[in-house]
């Protein structure tokens, strides 16, 4: 699956943008999406059919790209996950480059700024099948370069999600008078 994420902001369906509601639903969203429009009704005070609207709505802009499974990866034998830095020779986003999410290991893409030109989320079965995957990552076209880094423990792990913080408060600067 390739998805494009170049675009800062998106042009979608619906002009109309997201209130509080539709946070409130995107959160409980995210947490269970298997809850029925009654039970998502119950949770944020809106009857099921208005519930369905939303959710017709919020998929119909973009805002609920799909609905998945989240799989306990060391149920399917892949209990290692690493973050991959890989170097290239020119342009990283070749064709070549891009293939290797094909790889079942290979879960996420990224094109980044900073000290290396691609960044792979990856899950494998064990540090041979990691080292197997960095060999498959050094045949292919235009690699110069990787640095892998293993995960020990995962505190947080979650999709994106509705909710807003607020900006940082600006700073007070103590005037000569103040100090």
């Amino acid at each position: 699956m390739q998805e494009k994420t170049h675009m800062v902001r998106r042009a979608r369906g619906s002009d109309r943008g997201i209130d509080d509601l539709d946070r409130k639903l995107l959160g409980i969203l995210t947490n269970d999406a298997t809850l029925s429009y009654a039970e998502l009704g119950d949770c944020i005070g809106l009857s099921a059919p208005a519930v369905h609207e939303r959710v017709k709505r919020l998929k119909r802009s973009g805002i609920i790209r799909r609905t998945a499974a989240l799989i306990d990866a060391e149920a399917v034998g892949k209990p290692l996950l690493a973050f991959v830095h890989v170097d290239t020779r020119g342009w990283g986003k070749t064709p070549e480059l891009i293939a290797i999410g094909d790889h079942p290991e290979v879960e996420e893409i990224h094109s980044v700024a900073g000290d290396t030109c691609m960044l792979l989320k990856v899950r494998a079965h064990d540090t041979h099948a990691l080292e197997g995957l960095l060999a498959r990552l050094y045949a292919t076209p235009g690699v110069v370069a990787t640095r892998s880094y293993v995960v020990l423990s995962t505190y947080l792990e979650r999709p994106p999600q509705a909710g807003i913080t607020g900006a940082w408060p600006k700073p007070h600067v103590l005037t000569e008078a103040q100090a």
